[in-house]
Order: structure tokens, then C-alpha cells, then sequence
């Protein structure tokens, strides 16, 4: 299973970035970032409808869509490790989606295989990243018996 993170935004060096970097590092799952980033400042409306046909275009071909969304499905750590268990036997590409500061639009809803929540707080796009990786991390940790994950 190869995994692809298409995220609105462009990471700089700094500590978001070398966290995420780091948990990557870690993972046995090839994981590709694609960051997109739609020029100029229009409307909220707008910028979401630019910022979805970029992430939509990120997509490889066939892959499970999982859009990250405050109104996803927030799943346990465990919970999410079983899902990643399946998907690792049933699905070549696997894709996450991570919204601008004004989420995503429709058509990257209506896309999505699973609306997927870090929570009902509200956080930095660059700081889900990390908090993304970790989360994989620790699913591929939870999947293969190594203690880092403590029930």
C-alpha cells in the first residue's frame, strides 16, 4: 500500500515539518506529500473550490480518498490501526486529504470513501500533519506488536 497526504499549504522548515518529517521517516509505508497551494486571495467560496480541484488533481489514479474533516468519523487509535490493517490488504493507494483554513468544498466531500476527524478542535493545517503521521506511525506500530502504542 503506498500512501499520498495531498494537503493545502506549503510547509516551511520548522518544528511542524521536522515532526512530520520524523514520524515518516519511521513508517515502512511509502508515504508521498504533494502540497498544493491555489495563487491570490479570492472569496472563502472560491479559494475552497481552487484548493479542492488541486487536491482532487493530487489524487493517484483508483485511491481511497480519506478527507480529514471536522465532521468526520473520529476514530481511536486502535480503531484507526484496524481500518489501516484491511486497507493494507485491499487497496494500492491510499490518499489523505488536508483542507486550507476554510476546509474543503463540496466536491472534495462528495469524493471522499471516509470523512475522517483529529478531533472537534480546531487545528493548524501544518500541525495536522504531524499529528497525521504520528497517527499512521503509531497504527503501523499497533499493527506489527511493537510497544510504542501503551492501550
Amino acid at each position: 500500500m503506498r500512501i499520498t497526504v495531498a494537503a493545502v499549504g506549503r510547509a516551511k522548515a520548522g518544528p511542524e515539518r521536522a515532526l512530520w518529517e520524523d514520524y515518516v521517516k519511521r513508517l515502512t509505508w511509502p508515504v508521498t506529500l504533494k502540497e498544493v497551494e491555489a495563487k491570490g486571495n479570492p472569496p472563502p467560496a472560491e479559494r475552497m473550490a481552487r484548493e479542492g480541484a488541486l487536491l482532487l488533481a493530487a489524487l493517484p489514479q483508483g485511491a481511497t480518498a480519506v478527507v480529514l474533516d471536522g465532521r468526520g468519523q473520529a476514530l481511536s487509535s486502535a480503531a484507526l490501526a484496524g481500518r489501516l490493517g484491511k486497507w493494507r490488504e485491499s487497496v494500492r493507494e491510499l490518499a489523505f486529504l488536508i483542507g486550507g483554513a476554510d476546509g474543503h468544498g463540496a466536491d472534495v466531500l462528495a469524493r471522499a470513501d471516509v470523512l475522517l476527524s483529529l478531533g472537534p478542535m480546531t487545528w493548524p493545517h501544518l500541525l495536522a500533519r504531524a499529528m497525521l503521521a504520528e497517527q499512521l506511525y503509531r497504527a503501523q506500530s499497533i499493527l506489527t506488536g511493537h510497544p510504542y502504542h501503551r492501550a
